[in-house]
């Protein structure tokens, strides 16, 4: 069953061109239907612009689902953001919210970024065994000067975790996703492809409903 979801993430990711990948993704054993209620989106990141982006969007696709969604950037300030809090500082937060409704969290940082290099696809050797030196020579003899020998990008690894902070139960992580993001050139772009993997991964995952294609019609 899990082979068959990732055939299915990845047939999903090449129809559509997609720079955005799910590389795994780890569901707690102990939870077989996770319902919300109420939900914190928090999008760690000093871009501003891209943090309002990601949260608004996945705040959307959690009210379409009849689920109530509230974006950290309008309840936690810029000094909480960027001031480092202690493990007491942090549980008070949670106490806080538990009393504001909120009964889980779902929590996106940028854990790693790498710098990778992709030939020329007119490079490639196609394993031709009767080459002799002159053509070999020949055709790679320009890889010292020649700009366009390869393309450097830069692959951005991201984690998703959905949290529960659920009043009565133990605050425990329910799932966690793991991202790239390959090569991103728009933010909104982006955004749209990262959020609409993580719906469908909680979707197949059943820790969240489809959304309600009528009520995304109305609006």
């Amino acid at each position: 069953m899990k082979r068959l979801f990732f055939l299915i993430i990845l047939l999903a990711m090449f129809s559509s061109c997609t720079t955005t990948q799910l590389v795994d993704n780890w569901k707690n054993p102990d939870i077989n239907i996770f319902e919300t209620s109420k939900i914190l989106i928090v999008g760690i990141t000093s871009n501003k612009k891209a943090r309002k982006e990601y949260e608004k969007r996945l705040k959307n696709e959690y009210e379409l689902r009849g689920i109530d969604a509230v974006m950290s950037i309008d309840i936690l300030d810029d000094e909480f953001t960027f001031d480092e809090k202690s493990p007491s500082e942090l549980a008070k937060v949670e106490d806080q919210l538990i009393e504001d409704g909120f009964d889980a969290i779902l929590l996106t940082k940028v854990i790693g970024v790498e710098d990778r290099i992709a030939f020329n696809q007119s490079y490639e050797d196609e394993k031709n065994l009767d080459r002799n030196f002159k053509d070999e020579y020949y055709m790679y003899q320009d890889i010292y000067y020649n700009p366009e020998y390869y393309e450097q990008y830069a692959v951005y690894h991201a984690e998703t975790s959905l949290y529960c902070i659920c009043a009565t139960e133990d605050r425990e992580l329910i799932w966690k996703g793991y991202i790239d993001v390959v090569d991103p050139s728009s933010v909104k772009e982006t955004v749209k492809d990262y959020v609409n993997l993580v719906m469908y991964a909680l979707e197949e995952q059943q820790l969240i409903n489809k959304k309600n294609t009528s009520e995304e019609l109305e609006s």
